[in-house]
C-alpha cells in the first residue's frame, strides 16, 4: 500500500499537490499536508523539484486561504455555527479559534499553518472575526512559505528514514510524528521567546548592617 500511494504521489505530481493545499486551506478537511510530505519524498527520489514542490504548496496554502478568508468575512460565522455535517467540528474550532484569534490574531495565522484541526479553519475563524485584510494576508503569505518550506525540506532531507517511519508505524503514525516534532521545536522557541521578553529580576540591594547605637 505505501508503495502505491508514493507512485501516485510522483505520477499526479504538482497539480494535485496544489489543489490538495489549497482545498485543505479553503476549509475542507482532506489531508494538504499528506500531499506536501510524500511530494517532499518524490522529489528526494528525483521525481519532482523540490523547489518547485514548495513553491507550489506555499501558492496553494496563501491563495486557499485567501478564499477562506473572504467566505469567513461574508458570513462564515453563520455557516460554522449552522446545523449540519461536521457541526461538531466546526463547533470544537470556534471553541478553540475564538479567544485564540482575540489574543494572539496575526500569530494565530501564522503558527495555524503547522496545527492539523486549526489549519483547516483557521482562514475561515480570521475573517470571521474581522481581522483586517492587510493583515492576514502578511501573516498567511509568511506562514504559508514557512510551512511549505519546512515541512517540504523535512520530507526531501529525511528521505529514506521518513519512509521507514511510515512503513513501520504507518502513513498517518508517520504525519503524527513529524507533527508533533514540528510543535515540540515551535513549543521551545515560543518559550526561548518569551523568556527572552521576560525583564530580568531587580538585584536585590545588600543591606548595610546597622551600627549599634553608641553607649
Amino acid at each position: 500500500m505505501l508503495a502505491s500511494i508514493f507512485t501516485v504521489a510522483q505520477n499526479i505530481g504538482l497539480p494535485l499537490l496544489g489543489v490538495f493545499v489549497g482545498i485543505e486551506a479553503l476549509g475542507v478537511p482532506v489531508p494538504g499536508e499528506t500531499a506536501l510530505i510524500l511530494a517532499g519524498l518524490s522529489a528526494n527520489a528525483g521525481h519532482l523539484s523540490i523547489v518547485a514542490v514548495i513553491v507550489v504548496a506555499a501558492a496553494g496554502a496563501i491563495i486557499g486561504d485567501n478564499i477562506g478568508f473572504m467566505i469567513g468575512r461574508k458570513g462564515g460565522r453563520t455557516l460554522l455555527e449552522r446545523p449540519g455535517r461536521f457541526y461538531d467540528e466546526r463547533k470544537r474550532m470556534l471553541a478553540i479559534g475564538d479567544p485564540f484569534f482575540a489574543r494572539h490574531g496575526p500569530k494565530a495565522v501564522f503558527l495555524g499553518r503547522w496545527i492539523t484541526g486549526l489549519r483547516v479553519w483557521t482562514s475561515w475563524l480570521a475573517g470571521a472575526s474581522d481581522m483586517r485584510w492587510p493583515t492576514f494576508l502578511l501573516w498567511n503569505a509568511l506562514g504559508g512559505t514557512a510551512w511549505a518550506t519546512s515541512v517540504g525540506l523535512a520530507a526531501y532531507f529525511g528521505g529514506q528514514s521518513v519512509k521507514s517511519i511510515f512503513s513501520a508505524i504507518g502513513l498517518y503514525g508517520g504525519i503524527a510524528a513529524v507533527a508533533l516534532i514540528v510543535l515540540a521545536l515551535g513549543y521551545v522557541w515560543w518559550r526561548m521567546k518569551k523568556r527572552r521578553r521576560e525583564p530580568a529580576a531587580p538585584l536585590r540591594e545588600e543591606q548595610t548592617p546597622t551600627p549599634p547605637p553608641p553607649d
